[in-house]
C-alpha cells in the first residue's frame, strides 16, 4: 500500500469516527442496556412471566374482550407478542363492510393485558424498557429523521471498521499483544483502542451490517422502492412483500363463530415438532369466509430461523393453506428473521445477553478511546493556543455527554420504581424529562469542569451509588427483594436488580483504580513555531583577477 493510499484511509477513518461518536455511543451504550428490555418491562410493571412463554394465552377470551369494546365484522385482527412480556399486541384493520358504522371503518391499535382484559394505547404502554430500546435507534425524534440517523450512524461505523483493519492490517496480531500502562498517555490510549477493538471487531461488524441494513432498509430503501418500482402506491409494495396467508373473499354474509381460537392455534402447534405460535391473524370477522391463520416458528435449538404457516377456515376447521418451516420459508421472511436474531442476541438465553452486553460496553469503551486519541495527538505545542483549548473542550463535551448517561439511566430506574404514576395516560412524558432533562443538566455541568479525570470519576461513582439503591428501592416500593425474586423464580425482576448490584461493584472497582494524567496547561506564550537553524548569509565568490 502506498503512503498516500495509506494517508487517506488513516484519516477517513479518523473522520468517520469523529463525525459519529457521539451518536454512536448512545447507540451502543443505550442498545446494551436494550438486550435486557423485556426484563425491565416486566420489572417496572411487576409482571414477570416465565421464559418462552410468548402467546401462551387464551385467544377466546381475549377475543371476546376486543369484541366487547370494538367492532369487528369484516375486519382483520392481528394478535402477536413480539416481546417477553404479558401484554399482546392488537392491530384491527378497517371493514371490509362499506355499509359498516364510522368506529369500524378506521385503523385501530392498541395493546391487550390478558390476565386483566384491559386495553392501553401506544403511548400508555411505554415503559423504561421501551424508551431506552428506542433510544439506540433514536426514535424519540420525529420519523423518519431518527430512524435515518441512527442508519447512516451504522452506515459509517462500518466503514470505519473497514478502514480500521486496512489501516492497521500489517500490525494488527502485534499490537494486540502490546500494552504499555507506563507510557504517555496517547500510547497507553492507542493499545486500548487497538486490542479491545480487535477483540470486539466480530461483535461491531455484525451490529453494524444489522443495524445499517435493517434501519436503512426500512426507512430509506422502502421509500425509494415506493418510488420507483411501485409509482408511490406503498400499500401495493406492502402487500407484495408481506408473508401473510392470503384471506378468502369476503362474501359480507354475517355468521357467528362458535368455535375456539385457542383449538386452531394447538392444531397448527402440532402441525410439526419444535414449533411455537408466533403471530395469530383472524381474517374477515364474523363473515362466512372467516379465515384463522397461525404463523409458527421453530425453536432456536431446532432450526435457526424459518416461518410456518396454517391457515384454517374458522366455522368448518378446513385446512385452506399449509407451509412448512423447515424448508419453505418465504426468503424475506428469513432474512429479516436472521437480521433480527443477530442484531438482538435472542437465541441463546441469558447468558448470550450478557455477552452481547459485555461487546456493547467494550465498543463505547473503544469509542471513548479512539477520540482521547485523536485529542492527545493535537495536544502540541506546535498548534497554537486556540487549537488546543478547542480541542480540549471537544473531548469534554463528548465525554460529558457519553459519561453521563451512566448515572442518567439509574436515575431514570429509580425514578420510575419511586416516583411514577401507575394510571399516568402518558408515562413518556415523564420518562422524556426526568431522563433527558437530568443528561442535559449533567452534560452542561461536566464540560464546564472540563476535567475528563473528574468526569469520568464522578459518572461512575454516582452511577455506581444509584445503582447500589435500584434492588433496595425495589424492595421498600414492592417488597420484591433480591432473594424473594431468586427463591420465587421471578427471574425477570431478579435479573434486573442482580444487573445493577452487579454493574454497581464493578463500576466502582474501576473508579479506584483510575488514576489522574498530568493535566497540560496551554498558554498564549509558548511558541508555536519550530525551532530553525539560522540561514548562511550568501557570499558570492569573487575571482581574482590576474596582475
Amino acid at each position: 500500500m502506498s503512503n498516500r493510499i495509506y494517508n487517506v484511509l488513516f484519516h477517513t477513518h479518523t473522520v468517520s469516527g469523529l463525525v459519529i461518536s457521539v451518536a454512536l455511543f448512545v447507540i451502543f451504550f443505550a442498545g446494551s442496556i436494550s438486550f435486557f428490555r423485556d426484563d425491565i418491562v416486566n420489572w417496572e410493571r411487576q409482571q414477570p412471566i416465565v421464559n418462552n412463554t410468548q402467546m401462551d394465552v387464551d385467544f377466546d377470551t381475549m377475543l371476546d374482550s376486543v369484541a366487547n369494546s370494538n367492532p369487528l365484522y369484516g375486519r382483520d385482527i392481528t394478535l402477536r407478542q413480539i416481546h417477553q412480556e404479558r401484554r399482546v399486541m392488537v392491530s384491527i384493520t378497517p371493514s371490509k363492510d362499506t355499509t359498516a358504522a364510522e368506529a369500524a371503518q378506521g385503523r385501530a391499535f392498541f395493546y391487550q393485558d390478558p390476565a386483566t382484559q384491559k386495553s392501553y394505547n401506544y403511548f400508555q404502554d411505554i415503559t423504561l424498557g421501551e424508551f431506552i430500546y428506542r433510544l439506540h435507534f433514536f426514535a424519540q425524534l420525529p420519523y423518519p429523521y431518527g430512524y435515518t440517523l441512527a442508519g447512516f450512524v451504522s452506515f459509517f461505523f462500518l466503514f470505519a471498521i473497514i478502514t480500521g483493519v486496512i489501516v492497521h492490517w500489517k500490525k494488527i496480531i502485534s499490537n494486540f499483544y502490546l500494552f504499555r500502562p507506563w507510557a504517555k498517555l496517547k500510547t497507553v490510549w492507542t493499545d486500548a483502542h487497538t486490542a479491545l477493538g480487535l477483540i470486539g471487531l466480530p461483535f461491531q461488524f455484525i451490529y453494524a451490517v444489522t443495524g445499517a441494513t435493517l434501519i436503512i432498509g426500512s426507512t430509506i430503501m422502502l421509500s425509494s422502492a415506493t418510488s420507483f418500482f411501485y409509482d408511490g402506491d406503498r400499500q401495493q409494495m406492502f402487500e407484495d412483500l408481506s408473508t401473510d396467508v392470503e384471506a378468502l373473499p369476503f362474501t359480507n354474509t354475517p355468521t357467528a363463530y362458535t368455535g375456539s381460537i385457542n383449538a386452531l392455534v394447538a392444531q397448527a402447534e402440532s402441525q410439526w415438532e419444535g414449533v411455537y405460535a408466533d403471530k395469530v391473524l383472524i381474517q374477515n370477522y364474523g363473515d362466512a369466509n372467516m379465515q384463522v391463520a397461525v404463523d409458527v416458528k421453530p425453536v432456536n435449538k431446532k432450526q435457526f430461523s424459518g416461518l410456518g404457516q396454517v391457515a384454517f377456515k374458522a366455522n368448518s376447521g378446513e385446512i385452506t393453506f399449509k407451509r412448512t418451516p423447515y424448508g419453505e420459508t418465504p426468503y424475506i421472511a428469513s432474512v429479516q428473521d436472521f437480521l433480527i436474531k443477530l442484531h438482538y442476541g435472542n437465541f441463546g438465553g441469558y447468558a448470550l445477553k450478557i455477552i452481547y452486553f459485555c461487546f456493547g460496553i467494550i465498543s463505547c469503551f473503544v469509542i471513548l478511546s479512539g477520540v482521547l486519541i485523536w485529542v492527545e495527538a493535537r495536544d502540541k505545542k506546535s498548534n497554537t493556543p486556540f487549537k488546543r483549548k478547542a480541542n480540549e473542550w471537544v473531548a469534554s463535551i463528548f465525554m460529558a455527554i457519553s459519561l453521563s448517561m451512566y448515572p442518567v439511566t439509574v436515575i431514570s430506574f429509580l425514578a420510575v420504581k419511586l416516583f411514577k404514576d401507575v394510571n399516568d395516560p402518558a408515562p413518556h412524558v415523564f420518562l422524556y424529562k426526568v431522563y433527558f432533562l437530568s443528561w442535559l443538566v449533567l452534560s452542561i455541568l461536566f464540560s464546564i469542569k472540563k476535567n475528563n479525570y473528574f468526569t469520568n470519576k464522578w459518572c461512575l461513582i454516582s452511577g455506581s451509588i444509584l445503582g447500589f439503591m435500584v434492588p433496595i428501592a425495589n424492595g421498600i416500593v414492592t417488597g420484591d427483594w433480591l432473594w424473594t425474586t431468586f427463591n420465587e423464580q421471578q427471574i425477570q425482576i431478579f435479573v434486573v436488580d442482580a444487573f445493577w448490584l452487579t454493574t454497581s461493584i464493578v463500576t466502582l472497582i474501576i473508579c479506584f483504580k483510575l488514576k489522574p494524567g498530568k493535566k497540560k496547561t496551554v498558554t498564549s506564550t509558548e511558541s508555536t513555531t519550530k525551532k530553525t537553524k539560522p540561514k548562511k548569509q550568501f557570499k558570492p565568490k569573487v575571482k581574482a583577477k590576474a596582475v
